[in-house]
């Protein structure tokens, strides 16, 4: 990472310490050593980024995510680690979908793992996982019939009667 690219990292999470109430500018303030303490990371650490010294490691970027409550996504990309290409948000992929893709069908559960980032070794055990939470076809066609009577049945109470 450049100097410039540590600087503008470290400026953005400056900003959003101050903007949640960590007092970092006062020498006695005490912020750096609460959000040090409140992401269960070391202070040099913290201290290191705010005088552009070095970029936290992952896991103290993860904490620190967690503790001004942005996404690790948002870290990662803005820290410089990775680009918004090498980390796709799977809410994009669903909102817009490739070209060509299939927009009226819902993605399949290996689909959903890779979104996800499950491991190819794993995936097997994922898709069988939550396969269990998914009401079976049988069971979706039961309750779309149940819906289809429902609205029959209101559709019909609502009519007007003759008279």
């Amino acid at each position: 990472m450049t100097n410039q690219g540590l600087d503008a990292f470290a400026a953005w999470v400056e900003d959003l310490m101050r903007e949640r109430g960590y007092d970092i500018d006062s020498p006695r303030g005490g912020g750096k050593s609460r959000i040090a303490d409140e992401a269960g990371v070391h202070r040099a650490a913290v201290t290191r980024l705010l005088q552009r010294q070095s970029m936290p490691d992952l896991e103290t970027t993860r904490r620190l995510a967690r503790v001004l409550g942005v996404p690790v996504r948002d870290m990662l990309i803005r820290s410089g680690r990775l680009t918004a290409e090498e980390l796709a948000d799977p809410h994009d992929y669903l909102a817009s979908p490739a070209p060509g893709a299939d927009i009226g069908r819902r993605p399949t559960l290996e689909e959903v793992a890779d979104l996800l980032g499950v491991p190819a070794d794993r995936r097997e055990m994922f898709v069988r996982v939550v396969e269990q939470f998914l009401p079976s076809e049988t069971e979706s066609e039961v309750t779309r019939a149940g819906e289809d009577r429902r609205v029959l049945v209101e559709t019909a109470a609502a009519a007007p009667t003759a008279d």
